[in-house]
């Protein structure tokens, strides 16, 4: 058996900038060589966490034209954490833009969890401008699976963890955590933000890796503004991602079905383990 690939080397952008999106909204994108190379776009999780290096390292330079960008209210784009004109069509409809400024005809698109999730609705909204879809820890935005991750599910997987993430909702709310997250993160509070937002990221931390390091949790818990991803994530949970329906992305899987598409298994940090990033 030939050893594990790791990731490729370290590479600096040969182009960045800032794409006006809305009158509220401004996008931050970058762009990695090879600038005649088979276009990607790279899509981060969450909703709300914003891109990360590590991201521009899965394809080979030479072959690819690699692009990143902070999804509305995320990492580099403005304002942050903003709420309005932000949903999953306004971020389709951003890619699209994106693509015809960058002077692209078709592209691949690539994404775990969250950004699975909207790169199968933007290839089901724009199948044509789809080449490909390199898709992980597809996550399919159906209430089951929110209720799982965040009511009842993996609190039996995780009991510790879920104490801590219980702690900052009154009992009375428990009953929707989501929606009482979300009370919490808009609030007017800034003390109850803060701990619910590093609540929120500690629980996320936890159930969605399996090599946590200290460092990890440290950098969690000292971070000023916690609340800024888990405020847009919880958004959209609580408004079920704005779709037409419960089903809405597997029902219409008949639009790109003629996409080629590869499904990766296993966990992102396994595959990709922090000491390689």
């Amino acid at each position: 058996m030939s050893a594990r690939r790791g990731l490729f080397p370290e590479i600096e952008p040969f182009n960045s900038g800032r794409l006006k999106a809305s009158e509220i909204h401004e996008i931050y994108y970058e762009q990695y060589r090879n600038k005649k190379g088979n276009p990607v776009l790279s899509l981060h999780g969450g909703p709300g966490s914003g891109s990360v290096p590590r991201e521009r390292r899965f394809f080979d330079p030479v072959t690819y034209r690699i692009i990143l960008f902070d999804q509305r209210g995320t990492g580099k784009s403005t304002p942050a954490a903003e709420l309005r004109e932000n949903t999953t069509w306004h971020l389709v409809e951003d890619m699209d833009r994106l693509r015809k400024h960058l002077g692209i005809d078709k592209w691949v698109l690539f994404g775990g969890s969250w950004g699975a999730t909207l790169s199968l609705a933007y290839a089901e909204t724009h199948p044509s401008r789809v080449k490909a879809l390199i898709l992980r820890g597809i996550f399919g935005l159906t209430r089951r699976e929110m209720l799982w991750s965040n009511q009842d599910g993996a609190n039996y997987i995780f009991p510790d963890a879920w104490e801590e993430f219980l702690a900052p909702i009154p009992e009375v709310e428990r009953v929707d955590l989501m929606s009482a997250y979300f009370r919490c993160l808009t609030g007017d509070d800034e003390e109850k933000m803060i701990q619910a937002g590093r609540a929120w990221n500690k629980w996320k931390l936890v159930t969605c890796n399996m090599n946590i390091t200290d460092d990890m949790i440290k950098e969690a818990e000292e971070e000023k503004q916690p609340y800024l991803y888990p405020r847009i994530e919880t958004y959209y949970l609580v408004h079920g991602g704005w779709l037409k329906t419960d089903d809405q992305l597997l029902k219409d899987v008949e639009k790109v079905r003629h996409i080629p598409g590869t499904i990766i298994h296993g966990r992102y940090d396994v595959l990709c383990p922090m000491e390689t990033a």
